[in-house]
């Protein structure tokens, strides 16, 4: 018997988090199965990846032939719970902003997993993220699978949360992991009260490699490094105007982006209008390693963004001892304590960005370790990956989940 763990797309280069999870895990003596609903082809840098993508079964690759060969099973072996479930899908195909068709295929991804969870006499189902997977996960326990759980990130599911029937998932769930007291909050805004206690706060582990570095020496370089997906909502087309005028204002520096995504080549554009060539550069999605060695080779980690949940890179500057310069959203003042641990800055505007990059570039390196200390003191308590991963066992021991190790069973 053992735990399953079903993602939408896995694994994905800014998924370290949800691998530390697994790994945690399976260091506490779980076995755990991965299952992504579909497999992600794309670059891997880290080897850790390579090893997880091995390990990682995707239930499309059954092909249209497999999928309808699992509903036709399902149809007529469970008629009655068959039925129910086909039920559900419509109604949640009806107000999904991805539309009834896809619903339908989410139902057919259900019966493959349910024939794979059984054959694997898996007892509990975890997901992460109230979209697809979490969608897949309800359906598959009302067709007879084993309960499902899941984890909210935020912010994309609340963005859409009567499309993503977050009330229906959490009220089928047997229980619901928030990453921070905000994201929390949100559920509890979509949630029928009487499943408020089904809610749960259970943190990001940050991996062991960089808490095992502990605070490192601030540099002198003048670095600043920016960590995250070049979307949007990351906030980095205000981080290239940020550093068009402290470059005005007379500040040596480098600013460092470590990441890809769909707005790359609109930054690097915005990297030439401003003539920022020779203190910007792009360096792409890196391995962890090389996260690591970018971190302590800058003054502080700056992510200007719009939206988010709790970012897995703020433990990760912080277990080094670098301070973070970010936004006044979401949970980040959960953890970003201005001038205790970073800066906080109103979303969207760029001059106090730029006079918190300028007080990070030039504060005396003491001030800064000390800063940097304290993040690394309060990451070392709250974020610790087998700290989480107990707690998450906890949860499920209270679902009705008997944990042993090596394995987990129902409870009589």
């Amino acid at each position: 018997m053992a735990l399953a763990y079903l993602f939408n797309w896995y694994p994905l280069p800014s998924q370290t988090a949800l691998r530390r999870e697994v790994a945690a895990l399976e260091d506490l003596g779980i076995t755990v199965h991965r299952f992504s609903l579909r497999r992600f082809e794309g670059e891997l840098v880290d080897q850790n990846d390579h090893s997880e993508r091995a390990r990682t079964r995707a239930v499309l690759d059954s092909g249209a032939l497999g999928l309808i060969a699992a509903v036709f099973q399902v149809a007529t072996t469970r008629p009655r719970k068959f039925l129910p479930a086909l039920t559900t899908a419509i109604q949640v195909g009806l107000v999904d902003e991805r539309g009834l068709f896809k619903t339908l295929i989410y139902l057919a991804e259900a019966c493959v997993l349910l024939k794979w969870l059984t054959g694997l006499q898996v007892t509990h189902l975890h997901t992460h993220y109230g979209t697809n997977s979490a969608t897949a996960a309800m359906l598959c326990r009302l067709l007879g699978g084993p309960p499902y759980s899941f984890t909210m990130h935020g912010p994309e599911e609340f963005d859409a949360s009567r499309a993503n029937c977050l009330r229906e998932k959490i009220h089928h769930a047997a229980f619901v992991i928030a990453i921070s007291e905000f994201t929390r909050s949100q559920l509890y805004r979509w949630a029928d009260y009487s499943d408020w206690s089904k809610i749960s706060v259970v943190y990001v582990g940050v991996s062991p490699m960089f808490l095992e570095q502990g605070p490192v020496p601030i540099p002198s370089t003048p670095r600043l490094v920016n960590i995250g997906r070049i979307v949007e909502q990351k906030g980095q087309t205000i981080l290239i105007q940020a550093a068009g005028r402290l470059r005005d204002r007379g500040y040596d520096f480098e600013l460092v982006i470590v990441g890809d995504g769909p707005m790359r080549s609109e930054i690097e554009d915005l990297i030439d209008q401003l003539d920022l060539r020779g203190r910007v550069r792009i360096t792409g999605y890196l391995s962890n390693q090389r996260v690591l060695e970018e971190l302590v080779a800058a003054r502080a980690l700056v992510l200007p963004s719009f939206a988010e949940g709790l970012p897995g890179v703020f433990f990760e500057s912080l277990a080094l001892g670098r301070p973070v310069i970010s936004t006044y959203i979401a949970a980040h003042p959960e953890l970003i304590e201005p001038g205790v641990n970073g800066w906080l800055v109103p979303a969207g505007a760029i001059e106090p960005l730029v006079d918190a990059m300028a007080e990070a570039l030039t504060a005396d390196s003491a001030e800064l370790e000390r800063m940097g200390h304290a993040g690394a003191a309060r990451i070392a308590e709250r974020h610790n990956p087998h700290t989480q991963a107990t707690k998450l066992l906890n949860l499920l021991s209270d679902s009705g989940v008997e944990i042993v190790i090596g394995q987990i069973v129902p409870c009589r």
